[in-house]
């Protein structure tokens, strides 16, 4: 399909959403049951079908669902395939306006329907924001995606996924031209990201190019170290073919993944002579229409950037407040600064950037795991039936990466939810965040939340597996928060430690909009978490600049969090004795990530069904 065409189906499918759309009726008139399953199925159905069809698009996409499909190739992220791509979306949502019937859906299938319009409706959006991003940066981007991409998602259980993977291998080098190309209009447009991003990001490169074959090290680059074990393990093939494999991917390692990094370097090295020390999205064209999208995008609210900017300043004061509580159950004599100072340098609060210091925090993290799941019961009636593993992350992301994270476990359990730790640097892994982080990234947080969506039964496929941040990190965050009510953090340092995480989350509100709204510094940021935070240099750092190039993300967190708790003591007044909380813990995990206004609207409907059922 030629640019011209793509042009014309778009404007067609933009017409015809607006032509069809006349709003979504809030009220349903009674119809049979009978014609409301149907309408709904048929509903349902049309979901499951698009989300089929744009995944089996990407080839990535379909390898983290566990699909074994097009495992030689990467996705094609070109311009045109992009707005293709998007195309298609505005036309699902034409087809949906003209095939479905609103008024006979059942009630959770009005949700869904909801869900779907608002999702186009956000792309059409943001469609004029594309750009506006930087695809070369030292927390994510396809120079580090990729590798790590082939490490956890590519298996090699024959011969043909061996040939597979070095496919992709071949394949890196297209697919960083078509990255490039992005980069380079972007450029054009004058966004560009911040000086200090390209020195990180090189190291990043580098890091992944050294290593054999890349040079004379005795140790093997990351990539042919996994491409070797994994052929290893295959004992049905014999040594002579095992070799061979190995030998092609070494030669795909020089001919096409080692040009195509230096490329990329060729390109951060050119970029950095023209960047500035400008950190703000205010700097991008239409720099602050954009940061108002992007706060309505990652919060699900209408909240501004002053509103959320005045919320944090309460939040930190507060939160500090409960900290100073801590300072005199422990003892300690002294004023809050100090009390952090003794908290950042105390080495009983560390385990030693060791190989053993490392081993034995994540020995301590399995059994906090482990001692939450046994209680499990009291909070949760659904519970995830995928397996937890956690792992270091992998040498050529530890600079980028944060502290900690989750990788998602297939929908099968074919392969495990991975709780990864950064542990380059251990004081980067406080021992008295260790509960509050376990229960933030594991359960009953990210691992638990993910893990239901996808296993649930009922909902469309694009509410198993999608969201939204305010959804997903604000459960995360309330999942930190609720077990202090039932006895953890019995530890007066753990429950400092939750405090910490907390005024973390609430310190982002006020230093997100800062930068991107207010015109702060980088310099200006670090220094407001150096007195307000007993974070250490180098998580002021990490996350100082994490916020710069993930403009609005940070804000979710707090945001999500303060609904979940506000919801739930609603349901706590409304219901009374009648209120059990592992109901509500299943009304709201059942449905999915859903926004934030969904989610209060589907507690509402919650609690006028108990009392109607008294």
């Amino acid at each position: 399909m030629n640019h011209r065409r793509l042009i014309l189906s778009l404007a067609l499918a933009l017409f015809w959403v607006n032509l069809l759309f006349t709003g979504c009726v809030s009220r349903r008139e009674t119809y049979s049951g009978s014609s409301v399953a149907e309408e709904s199925a048929k509903a349902n159905a049309f979901f499951d079908r698009v989300f089929d069809a744009a995944t089996a698009r990407s080839p990535l996409a379909m390898a983290r669902l566990g699909i074994p499909k097009d495992t030689d190739r990467w996705d094609d992220i070109s311009e045109a395939r992009v707005l293709e791509d998007f195309i298609l979306q505005v036309q699902s949502l034409a087809e949906l306006k003209r095939t479905i019937r609103w008024e006979l859906l059942d009630a959770q299938t009005q949700v869904s329907y909801r869900m779907f319009v608002r999702e186009v409706e956000r792309a059409i959006e943001g469609r004029k924001w594309r750009f506006h991003n930087y695809p070369l940066n030292q927390m994510n981007g396809l120079h580090s995606e990729a590798p790590a991409f082939l490490i956890n998602y590519h298996p090699i259980a024959s011969v043909a996924d061996a040939k597979a993977y070095i496919a992709r291998l071949r394949g890196m080098a297209p697919l960083f031209d078509e990255l490039l190309e992005g980069v380079k209009i972007r450029e054009n447009l004058k966004i560009i990201p911040p000086r200090f991003v390209f020195p990180l990001v090189e190291a990043s490169v580098r890091e992944i190019l050294t290593g054999k074959p890349f040079d004379n090290s005795a140790t093997q680059c990351a990539l042919l170290g996994d491409f070797e074990g994994k052929v290893a393990a295959l004992k049905s093939v014999d040594v002579r073919t095992r070799t061979r494999l190995v030998d092609e991917a070494r030669l795909a390692l020089i001919e096409k993944v080692k040009p195509a990094y230096e490329k990329i370097l060729a390109v951060l090295e050119a970029q950095q002579k023209i960047a500035t020390d400008d950190d703000g999205v205010w700097k991008l064209p239409e720099g602050a229409e954009f940061y108002g999208f992007a706060l309505r995008t990652e919060t699900t609210t209408q909240a501004g950037a002053e509103e959320i900017h005045q919320l944090g300043l309460q939040e930190v004061a507060r939160i500090q407040r409960e900290m100073e509580g801590i300072m005199v159950k422990v003892g300690f004599k002294g004023d809050r600064p100090a009390f952090f100072k003794f908290i950042k340098e105390d080495a009983r609060f560390y385990y030693p950037t060791t190989s053993e210091g490392k081993a034995a925090y994540i020995k301590r993290a399995t059994e906090i795991i482990a001692t939450m799941r046994g209680r499990m019961d009291e909070f949760f009636i659904t519970q995830p039936k995928a397996p937890l593993v956690i792992k270091p992350v992998e040498p050529f992301r530890e600079q980028g990466a944060a502290g900690a994270s989750l990788e998602a476990a297939t929908p099968d359990g074919s392969r495990p939810g991975v709780y990864y730790l950064n542990t380059v640097d251990m004081r980067g892994l406080p021992i008295f965040e260790m509960e509050t982080l376990a229960h933030h990234e594991a359960i009953p947080g990210h691992h638990l939340q993910i893990s239901i969506a996808q296993e649930v039964v009922g909902l469309p496929k694009f509410r198993m597996f999608g969201g939204n941040n305010a959804y997903s990190e604000g459960w995360a965050l309330y999942s930190e928060y609720f077990p202090k009510e039932f006895g953890f953090y019995a530890d007066p340092y753990q429950d400092f430690g939750r405090l910490n995480d907390e005024l973390l989350r609430a310190v982002r509100l006020v230093v997100d909009t800062g930068i991107h709204a207010k015109r702060w510094t980088r310099s200006q940021v670090m220094e407001y978490f150096r007195r307000n935070t007993p974070n250490p240099e180098r998580d002021i750092f990490t996350e100082t600049n994490r916020y710069i190039v993930w403009p609005g993300q940070a804000t979710s967190y707090k945001i999500g969090m303060i609904r979940f708790i506000e919801y739930r003591e609603l349901a706590k007044k409304e219901l009374g004795s009648a209120f059990v909380l592992r109901e509500y813990h299943d009304l709201v995990l059942r449905g999915g990530g859903v926004p934030m206004d969904v989610l209060g609207e589907n507690v509402r409907a919650w609690i006028a069904s108990k009392k109607k059922s008294r």
